[in-house]
């Protein structure tokens, strides 16, 4: 086991990865930009060192003062947690050349998912289903249209690198094609640095799905249920279930088995979340993400494992010693991602916390850095905290979360607590009843005019 970790992340999963740490018995380390330098994790960890000002460039992203900071302190590991270098192989490569543990999957493997195009050959040569598309990137209009033709339209015409909605375009007819190619790479370019689209055939109602599992890199690899992320905004998601209203045990344990069975096959060793679209009963393998997800608390409420406690031990070395007939599900979990946003707008609201007040009751959680005083800065994304309520049943956990985001108030800022109030008193979401349009819809209706 690990004696010191280095937290390489801010916010609230820095916090949570610092908690499984000390329940573990490690010493952690916490780095931060000046901006963070009166951060929850920052207070709470055995050492901090700051590594920069507050560009994420200069602080969070810059390897040579994070390795500084191993070194300063003697950590031996680093936990990247979401975000940041969290998906940098470069950095899993060279922490392993000072000899310093990365608690995530082997770098090949965050190279190959990381690469869109890569991760679609290799999904399909492992047995995952995956959405009619291009082989490879897409070099000309000619082409895209020969593969947009045998696909039909609509298509998805999407970055090969990176992800969260930027250089994604829908040409609904030929006519649409040569615009939404030019459209994608463009913003491809510019958020990514590598241009190379290629070509899905588009989804109109789906739902997104997700498979999160554990492998340990010893021919052992386990999935643990799956994750409804069908509410997003802009391909952001913001609210996450478990388990779909959309599945049955016979279609959850099916494509679980197939993602487990594919881990094993790839020797893959870390949580990893494998993402689909779902339609009409199918599956369609859209990406699959190296790392711990935002969203990992419902897993965690509805299987009771401690996920960051598992990434650390197979990390490690150790063995898993979950068994898949280890996992069973057990009621329901719901997570709202408050963000300090106005929620009509969702405008970001930087600013300081004046008055907070979390909800707590039985089955109520919050994972969250802030505090009353708090200023939350404009530097990084504008999370301030994750709810997430577990019922013996959806229908309980849904009135569970509709009164603990009565309780919740945070006061300073504008955060999107009022935009879950409405959603939760919604027919559609009370019934399950959504796909990943919905909400995007249900906003240019004027939702959050309606009661």
């Amino acid at each position: 086991m690990f004696d010191k970790i280095l937290i390489a992340n801010r916010g609230e999963i820095a916090l949570r990865i610092l908690r499984a740490a000390k329940e573990l018995g490690i010493a952690t380390v916490a780095v931060h930009s000046t901006a963070d330098a009166d951060a929850m994790h920052v207070k709470l960890a055995d050492e901090s060192v700051c590594i920069g000002p507050p560009p994420a460039r200069d602080s969070y992203l810059n390897i040579p003062a994070l390795l500084a900071a191993c070194e300063i302190t003697g950590a031996d590991a680093v936990h990247p947690g979401y975000g940041f270098l969290s998906e940098n192989a470069a950095f899993a490569d060279i922490l392993a050349e000072h000899n310093i543990g990365f608690i995530g999957p082997k770098a090949e493997h965050i190279r190959i998912m990381g690469d869109k195009i890569e991760a679609k050959r290799t999904a399909r040569s492992l047995g995952i289903p995956c959405v009619p598309g291009s082989d490879g990137g897409i070099t000309n209009d000619e082409e895209a249209l020969k593969v947009a033709n045998d696909i039909g339209f609509p298509v998805l015409v999407k970055a090969a690198s990176g992800g969260g909605g930027r250089g994604m375009k829908v040409a609904l007819t030929a006519a649409d094609l040569s615009d939404a190619l030019a459209t994608a790479r463009t913003e491809a370019k510019a958020a990514f640095g590598d241009d190379a689209v290629y070509l899905e055939k588009y989804l109109s109602t789906p739902r997104h799905i997700e498979i999160q599992i554990l492998g340990d890199g010893l021919g052992n690899a386990i999935h643990l249920g799956e994750r409804d992320c069908s509410l997003q905004r802009r391909h952001q998601k913001v609210l996450e279930e478990s388990p779909s209203p959309a599945l049955n045990d016979e279609q959850r344990e099916e494509i679980g088995e197939i993602c487990a069975a594919a881990m094993r096959k790839l020797g893959y060793s870390g949580a990893g979340t494998i993402e689909f679209l779902y339609e009409d009963g199918k599956f369609y393998f859209i990406e699959m993400n190296t790392r711990i997800q935002v969203e990992h608390p419902v897993t965690e409420m509805v299987t009771g494992l401690d996920l960051v406690n598992e990434q650390i031990k197979i990390a490690s070395g150790s063995p898993l010693t979950i068994r898949q007939s280890d996992v069973i599900l057990r009621g329901h979990a719901i997570e709202c991602r408050i963000n300090a946003e106005d929620p009509a707008t969702f405008r970001p609201s930087p600013g300081r916390i004046a008055y907070y007040h979390a909800p707590g009751g039985l089955g109520v959680r919050v994972d969250s850095a802030v505090y009353q005083g708090y200023t939350i800065p404009p530097y990084y994304d504008s999370l301030v905290g994750k709810l997430i309520v577990h019922g013996r049943n959806r229908t309980e956990a849904m009135m569970r979360l509709r009164r603990a985001l009565d309780e919740f108030i945070v006061d300073g800022i504008e955060t999107t607590i009022p935009l879950f109030r409405t959603l939760v008193r919604n027919a559609d979401i009370q019934n399950g009843d959504y796909d990943i349009h919905w909400l995007e819809h249900f906003l240019e209706r004027g939702g959050m005019g309606q009661g």
